[in-house]
C-alpha cells in the first residue's frame, strides 16, 4: 500500500533533521576536541610506542614506553656515570643545626645539602659553620634518551620521576679527589672516620633516575619531544610514570567522535533519503535521485559550514564548496525537470 502523503512528507523532514541532527553532533565533536586541544597548544595525536616520527612535526602527541639511554650522563669532575637519563650529584656538609622546641633551642650536627647559616643562631658562639661549600650539587643530563624514536628535550628530563642512590665507582675518581676523598657505602666521604664525622666534612652522592616506562605528553620538533610554546598553562607538556591513557595525560580533552566518515556519510544518507520523500508524487527518474542527492548535500554542508567558518576557515571553506557543488545539482536537477 503506498504511503500517505502526509506521513512522506512528516518522515521525509524527520529524515532531513536526522541528517542535520548527526553532522552537527559529528562536528561538535570534532570542534569541542580542537578547543580543548587548542589549551595545551594545538592538535593532539595519540601515537602509542612513537616508532614512527615522521609526519607529526608541530603536533602535540602522547608517546608511551621504556626511556632508552642512548649516551649516559657524565659527572666530569667525579668521573661517575650511570645508565640512566638523569644523573644528579648530592653535596652535603657536616654542620651546625638550631633546633626550637618551643621555648627550648639546642644544638646538633648533622649533614645538611646547603650552607646553614650560623650567624642567625640565638646561640653562635661555639657553633659557628663554614660559609660556603666548595662544592656544589649539579645535574647532568643524558647525551640522548629517548621514547620511541623520540628524544626527550631537556626539560622532560628533569620532569622525570624517582631516583635512587647508586654506589660511586672509587677507579673512575680523579687522582687530585682521591686525596680527599674515600668510599663509605653510596657516599665519598672526606671523613677520616666516616662513622664518626667532623665539622665541614663533606659527604658526596648521586642519584640516578632510572629509565622507566613513562608516558609523555609533549610538542613534536623534528625527532624531538618539546614542550609547547602555545599551551595556555605555561607548560606545555606532561611526563608520568607507566602507561597512561590520553584521558589520564589530558583529562580535560574530551575524545573525538570514531568513525566521523561514517557519521558524515550516514548524514548525506539520511538527508538525500528525506530529500527524496518530500519530493511530488510522481514516477520517479534518474533526475529525482540526482536532486536529493544535491539537496542532502546541501544541507548537510551548509550545517557543517557554519559550525566550522569561526574556527577552521580551511574546513569550513571545504564544507562551503560542498554545499555549492550540492546546490548547483539540486538547481540544475531542477531545470532539468522542469524543462
Amino acid at each position: 500500500m503506498d504511503m500517505q502523503p502526509w506521513l512522506r512528507r512528516v518522515l521525509g523532514v524527520l529524515l532531513l533533521l536526522a541528517g542535520a541532527g548527526l553532522v552537527a553532533m559529528t562536528e561538535q565533536g570534532l570542534l569541542d576536541n580542537r578547543h580543548a586541544s587548542d589549551r595545551h597548544g594545538g592538535p593532539i595525536l595519540d601515537i602509542g610506542d612513537g616508532a614512527a616520527p615522521n609526519g607529526h612535526h608541530g603536533n602535540l602527541v602522547r608517546v608511551t614506553g621504556p626511556v632508552r639511554v642512548i649516551e649516559e650522563p657524565f659527572d666530569p669532575e667525579f668521573g661517575q656515570r650511570a645508565h640512566a637519563p638523569v644523573l644528579i650529584r648530592h653535596v652535603e656538609m657536616f654542620q651546625w643545626r638550631e633546633i626550637r622546641l618551643g621555648g627550648d633551642v639546642h644544638y646538633e650536627q648533622d649533614w645538611v645539602d646547603r650552607p646553614v647559616d650560623s650567624r642567625r643562631f640565638a646561640q653562635s658562639r661555639g657553633h659557628a659553620n663554614p660559609e660556603r661549600f666548595p662544592l656544589e650539587g649539579k645535574q647532568f643530563d643524558s647525551g640522548q634518551a629517548r621514547v620511541g624514536n623520540y628524544v626527550l628535550s631537556a626539560p622532560l628530563l628533569h620532569a622525570l620521576l624517582g631516583g635512587e642512590l647508586i654506589e660511586p665507582n672509587i677507579k673512575s675518581l680523579p687522582s687530585n679527589l682521591a686525596a680527599s676523598f674515600a668510599p663509605n657505602g653510596n657516599y665519598f666521604t672526606t671523613s677520616e672516620h666516616p662513622d664518626h664525622p667532623q665539622l665541614g666534612d663533606l659527604r658526596v652522592s648521586w642519584e640516578a633516575v632510572p629509565a622507566q616506562v613513562v608516558t609523555v605528553f609533549a610538542q613534536v620538533s623534528g625527532d624531538q619531544l618539546v614542550p609547547s610554546a602555545n599551551a595556555a598553562d605555561g607548560k606545555g607538556f606532561d611526563v608520568q610514570i607507566g602507561e597512561r591513557s590520553l584521558v589520564d595525560v589530558v583529562p580535560d580533552v574530551p575524545a573525538p567522535p570514531s568513525f566521523v566518515w561514517a557519521r558524515r556519510i550516514g548524514a548525506l544518507l539520511l538527508a538525500m533519503l528525506g530529500a527524496l520523500l518530500l519530493l511530488p508524487e510522481r514516477p520517479r527518474t534518474h533526475h529525482d535521485a540526482l536532486l536529493a542527492v544535491g539537496s542532502g548535500a546541501l544541507l548537510i554542508s551548509a550545517v557543517a559550514c557554519v559550525m566550522w567558518l569561526g574556527t577552521d576557515m580551511a574546513v569550513g571553506g571545504a564544507w562551503f564548496g560542498m554545499a555549492l557543488l550540492g546546490m548547483g545539482l539540486a538547481v540544475w536537477r531542477l531545470r532539468a525537470t522542469a524543462a
